[in-house]
C-alpha cells in the first residue's frame, strides 16, 4: 500500500527475473570461490559468504526503495545526482585503492565503490531534466546540458583509473534517441568508435587516405547535386584530424595494460601468458565445457583458479564450464528477456519521466551484459565490466539493484488500483 492508501501492483515477472540471475550468479560465485578443505559456510572470509549477506542487504534495499513514493525519484532526482558528484570527487582525497584504482571508499572491513551507485543517479537526473516542460531535446542548447549530465560523472571515473565504468555512460544515448536526439548523433558516435579502431589497425597514413578517398567518391558520385566542395573538405580534414588523435589517446591516455588488450583483440600481438592469459584462460574454461557442461563445482579449470579475477568480472567463464553451452544460452535469454521486458514496460509508462528512466536502465544493463560476455569471450578488450547481478562484489550487486527497483517502482506508479 502507498503512501495515498492504494495498494502497489509490481511487475512480478521484472522481479523473478532479477531473482533468478540473482540466484544463478550466486550458485556460480560459490562454485568459483569455495575451498573444498574448508566445511561449506564455515568461513565468513570465503565470497560466497559474503555473497550472501550481501544478497540479504539488496533484499533491505529493495524494501527501502519500493516504500518510497515514486514522486521522490522525480524530486529529488538531481540532489542525489549531486551528492553522486561528490562521493564521485571524494575519492581523490579519502579514497581507497585496490589493485591500482582509487575507487572505493574503505568503511570498516568493507569497501564502497560509488561509481556503482552513479548510474542510477544519472538515470534519474537525466529523466528529470528531460522530462522538465521547458526542456526540448531537439535544442543544442538543451543537447549540450544533456550531454553534460551524462559527461560529468563519466570525467570522474576515468582519472580513478576506470575507463571501464566510464564507458558504460554511452549508453545513455538510447535513451536520448528514443525522446527525440536525432539518429545523426548515434551514426556519429559508431562512426567515430569505427574510425578509432580502423587507426589502431591500419595506421594514420592509410587511414588518413582511405578517408579522402571516400570523401572523393562521396562527392563526385553526388556532383549533379552539387555537393558543397568546403564541407566535405572541413569533414574530411576533422576525421584525419580525430584519427591523428587517436595515437596520442591510446599511448598518453590509456595505460599499458589496456594497450596491450586492445592490440591483442586487434590481433597485433600474440601473448598468452601475459595481458592475455586471462582472455586465454576464459575461451579455455567456456570451450571445455561442452554442450552441458562438466556438472556444477566440477570444472577444472574453475577449480584450478586458472580464470584470474573469476568471481568477478569473468564469472560467466563458471558458466560455461560447469553448464556448457545450454547453461549459457539460459543465462544469456535471461538477461534478454529482463532487458526487453523493461523496454516494454518503458513503452506503457504514462509518464516521461518513468520512460526516459527505464529505457536508461535497459541501456546500462545492455551494455554491461554485452560488453562482458564479449570481454570473457575474447571478442572485445578485457576493460572490468562486471556482469549485471552475477559478478561478485556488494557495490555492484546493490548498485544494480537499486537501479532497477527505481524502476519497478516508477512501474508501478502507473498501476495503483484501490
Amino acid at each position: 500500500m502507498n503512501p495515498r492508501g492504494e495498494y502497489v501492483k509490481y511487475d512480478w515477472i521484472t522481479i523473478f527475473l532479477y531473482l533468478a540471475l540473482v540466484a544463478i550468479g550466486w550458485i556460480n560465485i560459490y562454485s568459483a570461490s569455495a575451498n573444498e578443505a574448508i566445511e561449506p559456510f564455515s568461513s565468513f572470509q570465503e565470497e560466497y559468504v559474503k555473497q550472501l549477506l550481501w544478497i540479504g542487504l539488496s533484499v533491505l534495499l529493495i524494501v527501502v526503495v519500493l516504500a518510497l513514493d515514486s514522486k521522490f525519484y522525480n524530486r529529488f532526482g538531481s540532489i542525489i545526482y549531486l551528492v553522486s558528484l561528490v562521493s564521485l570527487l571524494g575519492l581523490f582525497v579519502l579514497g581507497k585503492n585496490i589493485n591500482g584504482a582509487t575507487s572505493w571508499y574503505a568503511l570498516g572491513p568493507a569497501s564502497i565503490q560509488p561509481s556503482e551507485f552513479a548510474k542510477a543517479a544519472t538515470a534519474l537526473a537525466l529523466a528529470k531534466f528531460i522530462s522538465d516542460i521547458q526542456t526540448n531535446i531537439k535544442s543544442y542548447k538543451h543537447q549540450l546540458q544533456a550531454f553534460i549530465i551524462i559527461a560529468l560523472p563519466a570525467l570522474f571515473i576515468i582519472p580513478q583509473p576506470d575507463p571501464g565504468s566510464a564507458l558504460v555512460y554511452a549508453a545513455f544515448l538510447f535513451p536520448l534517441y528514443r525522446e527525440g536526439l536525432h539518429f545523426i548523433y548515434l551514426l556519429l558516435g559508431f562512426f567515430a568508435a569505427a574510425l578509432f579502431f580502423g587507426t589502431l589497425i591500419l595506421g594514420t597514413t592509410w587511414i588518413s587516405i582511405l578517408i579522402v578517398l571516400i570523401a572523393a567518391f562521396v562527392f563526385f558520385w553526388r556532383r549533379k547535386k552539387r555537393p558543397n566542395l568546403v564541407r566535405y573538405g572541413l569533414i574530411s580534414v576533422i576525421c584525419i584530424g580525430f584519427a591523428f588523435s587517436v595515437n596520442y589517446i591510446f599511448n598518453n591516455v590509456f595505460e599499458q595494460r589496456h594497450r596491450d588488450r586492445f592490440n591483442i583483440v586487434l590481433g597485433k600481438e600474440t601473448d598468452s601468458q601475459g595481458i592475455g592469459y586471462n582472455t586465454n584462460q576464459s575461451e579455455i574454461a567456456i570451450g571445455s565445457g561442452g554442450w552441458t557442461g562438466k556438472g556444477w563445482t566440477q570444472g577444472t579449470q574453475t577449480k584450478g583458479n586458472f580464470v584470474p579475477e573469476q568471481q568477478t568480472d569473468y564469472i560467466f567463464t563458471t558458466v560455461g564450464e560447469e553448464w556448457g553451452f545450454v547453461g549459457s544460452m539460459v543465462v544469456i535469454v535471461l538477461f534478454i528477456l529482463l532487458i526487453v521486458r523493461i523496454l516494454s514496460r518503458a513503452e506503457q509508462q504514462k509518464a516521461q519521466f518513468n520512460r526516459i528512466y527505464g529505457y536508461s536502465v535497459a541501456a546500462i544493463l545492455f551494455i554491461h551484459f554485452f560488453v562482458n560476455i564479449g570481454m570473457v569471450t575474447g571478442l572485445l578488450p578485457t576493460i572490468g565490466i562486471p556482469l549485471p547481478f552475477f559478478s561478485y562484489g556488494g557495490s555492484g550487486l546493490w548498485g544494480f539493484t537499486i537501479l532497477l527497483f527505481i524502476f519497478v517502482r516508477l512501474d508501478a506508479s502507473n498501476t495503483f488500483y484501490k
